[in-house]
Order: C-alpha cells, then sequence, then structure tokens
C-alpha cells in the first residue's frame, strides 16, 4: 500500500516542489490550498495518485473536510506537512495591523488547526508523522519580519511541544528551518536580511530535506529542528553557543538597511 502525504499551500512553491518529490517516490499525494484551481492543475500534471482540494487553513472546518475526504481517498494519513504561510515585510508601523494579524492567524492557527485535526487519523496510520515549515527567523526575531518572525518562533514551539506530547502516540513532529528560498514569498520583500544575506535555496532543497525527515527512523536521535542550508545551519548553531548580546548584534549588522 502507498503511504500518503497531506500538504497544506502545495499550489506552487515549496508545497509544489513537496508534492512533486514525494509522488516520484510513489506516495499517494494530496494538494491542498486556497487556490484549489492551480492545486488541479498541479494534481492533474502528476497523475491518478495526487488529489487536489480547497483549504484556507485558518478555517478548522475546513481542514475537518479536507482530511476527512482525503483519507477517504486514501485510506489512511502518514504524514502532514503544514506548509501554508504567508509573510508581510517592511517597517513594523507601516503594515497595516490587519496584516500582522493575518500573519499569525495563518501561520500559527494553521499549524495549530492543522495539527488538531489531523491527530485522529495519524493515531490510526501503521507509520504518521508530522513536519512543520518553520524558519531560520525562528532562530533570533527579525527586524523589518516581526509578525513573520513571531509566527514561526510559534511553530518552532508547537513542534517542540508537540513531538514530545505525542510520544505516547509514537508520532514524530518535526520542522524544517530554511534561510530564504527562491518563491514569490520573497519577491521584492522589503528587508535588510534578504538584502545583505541573498536567496540561496531553492524549493528543492526544502523538499528533499522533507522527503529525508520523512524517512528516517523516528528515534529520539532524529533532531525536532533540522535548519535548511549552510547559512542556516551556521546561524543556528551560532546561536546555541553565543552570548545574547552577540546575538543581537549579528542580527542588527545582519539586518541593517543600507
Amino acid at each position: 500500500m502507498r503511504q500518503s502525504i497531506f500538504i497544506s499551500g502545495a499550489a506552487q512553491g515549496i508545497g509544489a516542489a513537496i508534492a512533486r518529490l514525494f509522488y516520484q517516490q510513489g506516495y499517494k499525494v494530496g494538494i491542498y490550498d486556497i487556490n484549489v484551481d492551480q492545486a488541479q492543475i498541479l494534481a492533474d500534471q502528476l497523475g491518478p495518485h495526487a488529489k487536489a482540494g480547497k483549504l484556507d487553513v485558518s478555517q478548522y472546518d475546513q481542514w475537518q473536510v479536507a482530511l476527512g475526504e482525503f483519507v477517504e481517498w486514501a485510506g489512511e494519513l502518514n504524514i502532514l506537512v503544514n506548509n501554508a504561510g504567508i509573510l508581510y515585510s517592511g517597517d513594523f508601523e507601516k503594515t497595516d495591523i490587519a496584516a500582522h494579524h493575518r500573519t499569525i492567524n495563518i501561520n500559527v492557527n494553521g499549524v495549530l488547526n492543522g495539527c488538531h485535526a489531523a491527530l485522529p487519523y495519524l493515531k490510526k496510520a501503521a507509520f504518521a508523522r508530522v513536519i512543520n515549515l518553520s524558519s531560520a527567523s525562528a532562530i533570533y526575531g527579525q527586524a523589518d519580519l516581526v509578525s513573520y518572525s513571531a509566527s514561526k518562533f510559534a511553530v518552532r514551539g508547537i513542534t517542540e511541544g508537540l513531538d514530545t506530547e505525542w510520544q505516547k502516540y509514537g508520532i514524530r513532529v518535526l520542522d524544517v528551518m530554511p534561510l530564504f528560498v527562491q518563491t514569490s514569498m520573497v519577491k521584492d520583500m522589503d528587508a535588510g536580511s534578504i538584502k545583505n544575506i541573498g536567496v540561496d535555496l531553492t524549493p528543492q532543497d526544502v523538499a528533499h530535506q522533507i522527503f529525508a525527515l520523512a524517512k528516517a527512523k523516528g528515534t529520539i536521535l532524529t533532531a525536532t529542528h533540522t535548519p535548511v542550508g549552510i547559512k542556516t545551519k551556521v546561524m543556528y548553531q551560532l546561536s546555541s553557543i553565543s552570548p545574547q548580546f552577540l546575538n543581537r548584534l549579528s542580527n542588527l549588522v545582519l539586518t541593517r538597511k543600507s
């Protein structure tokens, strides 16, 4: 029996790259997105073992419907990837408060909704894993990306808490922490960090890391957090050993606008 993967925000970018890779590896793939037409185009391109559907991750009832129809089609839910997310950049006070609230609603509540609605199905599966999309922005709070960075800190906390709590069910909850990725999300982004650090990662880089986590044995030796890319790995390691004032100083340098 083919294992299955359900991906939120899967119509484009990182989500679409995940869908393509897992389909190529023999999985049944759920491509769910608020843009259902684009999701359906991708599913049609992939073939009969791909299913598209509509999902606004901020709406819990839509999660219930989407997961129910997916499991009925796939047989069981093995891997949930909470990928859907948005980003607003620029000066905190110049960003409309509704945009800050929308960031939290999608990036944080979307993950809470997904994990909560998926658990009954994950508990029934022979193998089950959750992989969340966190970010290098969850290493240290980022200027010009305050609500986005805060949302990814929340994802990091959700991941850590559930990875511990759901041990009783044999379910690992992991995340990946990429730096900036070549997607439409970072196009025209107004933040000093992207200008100073650059955009080196591709959606395929992130997808391959997620596939590695999906295949890894679920022992305690599998790290809860996985930085993606050399720059992120260096930042992640340094943040754990550097004094707080040095972490702040390095972020001031990296996020300074010219």
